[in-house]
Parts: C-alpha cells; sequence; structure tokens
C-alpha cells in the first residue's frame, strides 16, 4: 500500500497560492487519471483510497494547516500500517524555479515547514517527496509570498508541468525510486 500526501492549507482563502501547490497536483492527477474525488474524513485529513496498477493507494490531503502535517501523516502510516518507504509528499520549493520539480528519495527539510513537521513526527527525513517549484521573489516576505496567489503565467506554468508529473507519478508505481529520478531530474532553469 503506497500513501500519497499533498501539503498545502485547508480553507477557501488557500486556493490557488504557492504553499498548496501539494493540494493542487492531488487534485489535478486524480481528475486526470478519472479517480473519483470521493474524499472521506479521518484524523484530520482528506483522503480517497483507490487501486493503482493493481496496488491499494491513498491519497491524503493534511487538514491541519502546513505546520502540522506530520501529525496526520503518522497517523495515516499507523492506522494504515504503512511503511516510510511507501510514502510520497509532494510540496512547494521555493529554491526551484516556477515549472520546474525534483525527486528526492531522503533529505533536510529544506527550510519547508510542513516537511520539518513531517520529519519530527516520523522522527526521520528518510521519505521519498516531489518538490514542485515556486520561485522565490527576494523583495517579498517570506509568508506573504509563499501564502500569495498564482499569476496567469504561473498558471499556464503549472498546467504544463502537471501534465508531465502525471506521467512521473504513474512511472513512481512502476519504477525503483532512483530509476524514477535519474529518469526526470535534472537541473533548474
Amino acid at each position: 500500500m503506497k500513501l500519497i500526501i499533498g501539503l498545502g492549507n485547508p480553507g477557501k482563502e488557500y486556493d490557488n497560492t504557492r504553499h498548496n501547490i501539494g493540494f493542487m497536483f492531488i487534485d489535478y492527477y486524480l481528475n486526470k487519471k478519472g479517480i473519483p474525488a470521493d474524499w472521506k474524513k479521518k484524523f484530520n485529513g482528506l483522503y480517497v483510497e483507490s487501486l493503482v496498477g493493481g496496488e491499494k493507494v491513498i491519497f491524503l490531503k493534511p487538514q491541519s494547516y502546513m505546520n502540522l502535517s506530520g501529525t496526520v501523516v503518522n497517523q495515516f502510516m499507523s492506522y494504515f500500517k504503512i511503511d516510510i518507504s511507501d510514502i510520497l509528499v509532494f510540496s512547494d520549493d521555493m529554491d526551484l524555479l516556477t515549472g520546474n520539480f525534483k525527486l528526492k528519495d531522503k533529505g533536510s527539510c529544506g527550510g519547508h515547514n510542513g516537511l520539518r513537521n513531517i520529519e519530527n513526527c516520523l522522527s526521520s527525513s528518510e521519505y521519498k517527496r516531489l518538490k514542485i517549484g515556486i520561485s522565490k521573489d527576494k523583495d517579498a516576505d517570506m509568508k506573504d509570498y509563499v501564502l500569495g496567489k498564482f499569476s496567469k503565467t504561473d498558471t499556464d506554468a503549472y498546467n504544463k508541468l502537471f501534465d508531465e508529473l502525471v506521467e512521473v507519478i504513474d512511472d513512481y508505481f512502476k519504477l525503483p525510486f532512483g530509476d524514477l529520478m535519474s529518469k526526470y531530474n535534472r537541473k533548474n532553469r
């Protein structure tokens, strides 16, 4: 069983904000693959169960706000008996340019509070992640920037990127993660 986690903040005021790119991509993936988004509630999270390639997969959007995502992830892993090697987290990354992404099999949180909380709650940084670039604005306050809305140009870039990321996730279910990183990781443009 796999647990696919998209990070974000609940509430309409956070729709289409940079910090919610994880939520947005989960929604996009489910829609693109024709998986009904019949969200159920458990442990302060919204989740959808599906079969992908014959394997049970849980798609999760923690509803505890970004900085407390780890508690929800930990509860789902415990309840469904999911190993840390079977989770994949989608998050925003300010160090990657808009329209870029990077797969990582482990590593530090890189200053991302949602990832930091996951690491604290799991007592490990050895989990897989898909980091989606949101660029950074050196002149803007970081909190205001990540909670800011996407421009039309950004939205167009993400629509194009999300189509590619659907292929990445399809391959995630078929390939060893090292092969997946080799196939898709590229230099930040």
